[in-house]
């Protein structure tokens, strides 16, 4: 998705610890118009290291926290923090972003007030937060937030996906068409 989003410039690094969804993520590659433009990277974030600073960092973490576990090791790794705290991750993401990148993460909206003040120990600011709704009158569940070194007024937004069951709202049909053949 990101570099479909992109120009055909940059290049995309993907970090994943599951070895089978690392086999998973680079057949997608390989079938992909984008797969000159993409590596994938079986690794542990904790111990990834770049010779190069990013200009983009994207990341949906593990976001359960003190949680009931999964018997399902590879899920488990996949949905809860202990592989990976938010504070591993913000520290990891300071050291790896450029002065002038952005850092852009989803999490549950329970912990963003959290994780935002737990961002500044590390100089990184939100500039923008979209909250996700999944329906009209619920409460949102995730949160995407995006940081940068700079500190300036946090944006905040809503996104809305249905309108009714299967019914979806112009604005998510539009993020999504280019995804999602149910969308076009």
């Amino acid at each position: 998705m990101l570099a479909q989003r992109s120009t055909p410039d940059v290049t995309i690094v993907a970090l994943e610890i599951d070895e089978i969804g690392v086999e998973q993520a680079r057949e997608n590659v390989e079938r992909s118009p984008w797969s000159e433009r993409i590596e994938v990277l079986h690794r542990d974030f904790n111990e990834f290291q770049a010779d190069d600073k990013f200009d983009v960092i994207v990341s949906n973490p593990p976001y359960f926290v003190d949680s009931l576990a999964c018997p399902d090791l590879q899920r488990n790794t996949a949905r809860h923090n202990e592989s990976l705290t938010y504070a591993d991750l913000l520290k990891g993401v300071a050291g790896l972003l450029s002065d002038t990148g952005s850092f852009t993460i989803v999490i549950p909206t329970d912990v963003a007030e959290l994780v935002k003040s737990m961002a500044a120990n590390y100089q990184l600011y939100a500039s923008r937060q979209l909250f996700v709704i999944t329906k009209p009158g619920a409460n949102p569940k995730r949160t995407l937030i995006t940081f940068a070194f700079q500190a300036q007024e946090c944006q905040p937004e809503e996104l809305l996906i249905e309108l009714a069951r299967h019914e979806y709202s112009e604005e998510y049909i539009a993020l999504t068409r280019d995804f999602y053949l149910k969308m076009a």
